[in-house]
C-alpha cells in the first residue's frame, strides 16, 4: 500500500470503526481516536511534498492495480503539481475540524467524527484518482457523509438544506457519468484518464463533453447561477461541515475543470472560454454585491466563497500561466481563509447562539485574543498583501490584464467589494462599544480554540509572505497543461 492509499484508506477505516461504536459511548476516547487518526493521515501526506519532484509534469507516487478486470477498471492513483497540495490541504483541514468539534459536539460524537474521517479519505481519493470510474465513485461518495453531517447536526432547516445540496450536486454529476462512458467506448474500453487526454475527439463531440463536465463541476464550485444551494447548506451546516464544505468540497469542482474539461476537450474549452469568463465575472461582481446586504454572518461568508471561487474559474479559462497558477493558489488560500472565517463564526455562535450581525458589537472589548484572529482572517478575505488571500487574486488579475485590460479591471473590482462587505461586518461585530449583555458576558478563546485558529493563522501568513513553495510545485504541471491546450486544432 502506497502513501496515497494510506492517505485515503487510513481515515476511512478509522471512520468506519468509529461509526461501529455504540452511540455516545466512550465519547472522550472517540475524540482522541479521531484526532489520532486524522493526525496520522496528515503525517502520511507530508512525504508527498517532501519527496515531490518539481521538475516533471508526470504523475508521481503512482499505484496501479486491477479492480474490475472484466471492464478494464483499475485502482489507479497518482498526483502531479496540480493535485498534490489538495491532498495535504484535505488532511490538514480534517485535523482542524476534529479539534473544532471537540467540546461543541456532545451527541452522536462517534458518528460525527466518523463521518468527517470518511469524508476526508473520499476527498483525497477524488484528488488522487487516475481512473475515470474510480474518480466518479469517490466524487459521488463524498455527497453521503456531507449529507449526513448537514442533515443530523445542522440547524432548524437542515433537512431542506441537505436535500437541496444532495439533489443539485447529484443531478449535475449524471451528465458527467454519460461523458465518462462515451470516453470509455471512444478509447476502446479504457477508463485511463491520462489516455483520455490524448484522444482525437472532433469538435462537436468535445463541446458535448465540455458541457457534460460543466454540469457536474459548475454546481460543485459553485458558479453563478447554480450557486443557490451553497448559502442554505452553509447556514444550516454545523461549523465543521461549513469549514470542510468551503475549504475542500468546493475545490473538487474546480479541480475537475483542470483534470477533465481542459485536457480532454481543449478545442471546446478555448471556444467556450468566453462563457466561463462571463459567468466568473458575474460571480465576482454580482455575488459580491449580494454579500453586502447579508444580515447573517454565515450567509455573508458563503456568498463571499462564491465570489472568490469565481476568481478560480476566471484564472483557469484565460489560458496563461499566471491565471491558472493564480487560480490554484486561490483555491489553497481560500481553504485556509474561508475555513478560518467559518470557525470564527462558530466560536461566537457557541457562546451567543446567534449568527446575526445585529446580535453583536464591540466583541474586541471582551474577546481581544479572538478579535486579533478574526480581524486577521477578515483582512485575508479582503485580499490584504502579506496574507494568503492576496497572492492568488493578484496573480489572476495580472493574468487577466495580460489577456484583456478591461476584463482585468472588472476582476479587480472584487477587491473593492470584498473589502466593503468584510470590513462592514468587522466594524459592526468586533468594534465600537459593547452592544448588549450577551457581548459583555463573552469569554475569550480557550486553549483548544486558540490552537485551531493559530494553526490557520500561521498557514495564512506563511503562504501570504512566502508563496514560492506552492507555485514551484505546480509550475511544470501547469505549463504542460497549457501546452497541451494550446496544441488544440481550433
Amino acid at each position: 500500500m502506497g502513501l496515497l492509499s494510506l492517505a485515503i484508506w487510513l481515515p476511512i477505516a478509522a471512520g468506519l470503526v468509529l461509526l461501529a461504536l455504540g452511540r455516545d459511548q466512550h465519547a472522550g476516547a472517540v475524540r482522541w481516536a479521531a484526532l489520532a487518526a486524522s493526525l496520522a493521515a496528515f503525517l502520511v501526506t507530508l512525504p508527498l511534498i517532501g519527496s515531490f519532484d518539481v521538475g516533471t509534469a508526470a504523475m508521481q507516487f503512482e499505484e496501479n492495480l486491477p479492480w474490475i478486470e472484466r471492464f478494464n477498471v483499475r485502482y489507479r492513483l497518482g498526483v502531479d503539481g496540480i493535485s498534490v497540495w489538495f491532498v495535504l490541504l484535505t488532511a490538514f483541514i480534517t485535523v482542524i475540524v476534529v479539534i473544532a468539534g471537540w467540546e461543541v459536539i456532545t451527541e452522536r460524537v462517534n458518528q460525527y467524527m466518523g463521518a468527517f474521517l470518511l469524508l476526508s479519505g473520499l476527498m483525497i481519493g477524488v484528488f488522487s484518482a487516475l481512473d475515470g470510474l474510480l474518480f466518479y465513485v469517490f466524487f459521488e461518495a463524498t455527497l453521503i457523509p456531507m449529507y449526513i453531517i448537514i442533515g443530523v447536526w445542522g440547524g432548524p432547516n437542515r433537512v431542506y438544506a441537505a436535500f437541496k445540496f444532495f439533489l443539485y450536486t447529484l443531478l449535475g454529476s449524471l451528465l458527467m457519468l454519460i461523458a465518462l462512458l462515451y470516453l470509455y467506448v471512444k478509447s476502446g474500453g479504457s477508463f485511463d484518464i491520462l489516455a483520455w487526454h490524448k484522444l482525437p475527439i472532433p469538435l462537436h463531440a468535445q463541446v458535448l463533453l465540455f458541457f457534460a463536465f460543466f454540469a457536474a463541476f459548475s454546481v460543485k464550485v459553485p458558479m453563478w447561477p447554480v450557486h443557490t444551494w451553497l448559502p442554505d447548506a452553509h447556514v444550516e451546516a454545523p461549523t465543521g461541515g461549513s469549514v470542510v464544505l468551503a475549504a475542500i468540497m468546493l475545490k473538487l469542482g474546480a479541480y475537475g475543470f483542470l483534470r477533465f474539461s481542459m485536457p480532454i476537450a481543449p478545442d471546446a474549452s478555448r471556444e467556450w472560454a468566453w462563457f466561463i469568463i462571463a459567468l466568473s465575472l458575474i460571480a465576482v461582481i454580482y455575488i459580491g454585491l449580494v454579500a453586502l446586504v447579508q444580515k447573517d454572518m454565515k450567509k455573508l461568508i458563503a456568498y463571499s466563497s462564491v465570489a472568490h471561487m469565481g476568481f478560480v474559474t476566471l484564472g483557469f479559462f484565460i489560458f496563461n500561466e499566471l491565471g491558472v497558477s493564480g487560480g490554484l493558489v486561490q483555491m489553497i488560500s481560500h481553504g485556509f481563509v474561508s475555513g478560518a472565517m467559518f470557525l470564527c463564526i462558530g466560536v461566537l455562535y457557541d457562546r451567543v447562539h446567534s449568527r446575526e450581525i445585529a446580535a453583536y458589537g464591540g466583541v474586541v472589548n471582551t474577546m481581544p485574543k479572538f478579535a486579533v484572529f478574526a480581524v486577521l482572517f477578515a483582512m485575508a478575505n479582503c485580499g490584504l498583501p502579506g496574507t494568503a488571500g492576496f497572492v492568488g487574486e493578484w496573480m489572476v488579475i495580472l493574468g487577466t490584464v495580460q489577456l484583456n485590460f478591461w476584463l482585468g479591471a472588472l476582476a479587480a473590482t472584487a477587491l473593492v467589494f470584498g473589502a466593503a462587505y468584510t470590513l462592514w461586518m468587522v466594524k459592526r461585530v468586533y468594534f465600537g462599544a459593547v452592544a448588549n449583555s450577551h457581548v459583555a458576558a463573552l469569554a475569550d478563546l480557550n486553549a483548544r480554540e486558540f490552537l485551531m485558529l493559530g494553526l490557520l493563522a500561521a498557514a495564512t501568513l506563511g503562504m501570504g509572505v512566502y508563496p514560492k513553495p506552492f507555485t514551484d510545485v505546480m509550475h511544470v504541471s501547469v505549463t504542460e497543461l497549457l501546452r497541451h491546450v494550446a496544441l488544440s486544432k481550433l
